[in-house]
């Protein structure tokens, strides 16, 4: 078998384990109630080179279950295999705080994150900082580009800050849709002040209010 071949025939097996994993997956989502914030675990888990990535992990879990959440958690399956970074005993809390699922370890994780949430409806979030550009870069078209955009500014959030043994803060989700908006007479229109490309769940901060003479 030429190269070639042998490179179609393993993309062809890896597809069709892909949808496999994910038909798992909707059995899985379908089966608990809807989820108040999903966690792209292998994502968080890197945010700080202070702690190990359990570590992290846990503390991310812990903060999100104390505020009555509902958990999801996911993951690959390399995660459960002891080591440094992946100590066992965290894991373990961190299921018994959260629903968890592992993907193959040669798996994207971000489609299974993206049915959670939006199988678990408007009120859902997700925790990640991937900007998901390459999924916005294969909608069809700019009107759904757009509406997907509309919705991750409205439902992800990043960590602002952690420092191992002490609480985690989420970046807050805005609670108002910065596009330009008007009311009578009167322009808003959001606006950064010096400040470079932003991360696509990023909103500017400020107001410019016009208002027309009359």
């Amino acid at each position: 078998m030429c190269s070639a071949e042998a490179r179609g025939q393993t993309a062809k097996h890896n597809l069709i384990m892909l949808l496999k994993e994910l038909n798992i997956f909707k059995s899985f989502v379908k089966q608990r109630p809807p989820f108040d914030i999903v966690i792209d675990g292998l994502n968080v888990a890197n945010t700080t080179p202070k702690a190990t990535h359990s570590e992290t992990l846990l503390a991310v879990v812990l903060e999100l279950e104390q505020q009555g959440l509902n958990i999801l958690v996911l993951g690959r399956k390399h995660m459960l295999q002891p080591s440094r970074n992946w100590d066992r005993q965290n894991m373990n809390k961190i299921k018994q705080k959260a629903h968890c699922f592992f993907t193959e370890n040669i798996s994207e994780d971000d489609p299974f994150l993206l049915y959670a949430a939006l199988h678990s409806g408007v009120h859902c979030n997700f925790l990640s900082r991937d900007l998901m550009r390459d999924h916005k870069a294969c909608l069809p078209d700019s009107a759904t580009r757009r509406l997907f955009f509309k919705w991750q500014r409205g439902h992800q959030l990043v960590i602002s800050h952690y420092v191992p043994g002490k609480r985690v803060r989420f970046q807050r989700i805005s609670a108002y849709d910065t596009i330009v908006q008007t009311s009578g007479s009167s322009w808003h229109i959001p606006y950064d002040e010096n400040r470079g490309d932003r991360a696509t769940y990023e909103v500017p901060q400020k107001w410019l209010c016009l208002t027309q003479e009359h």
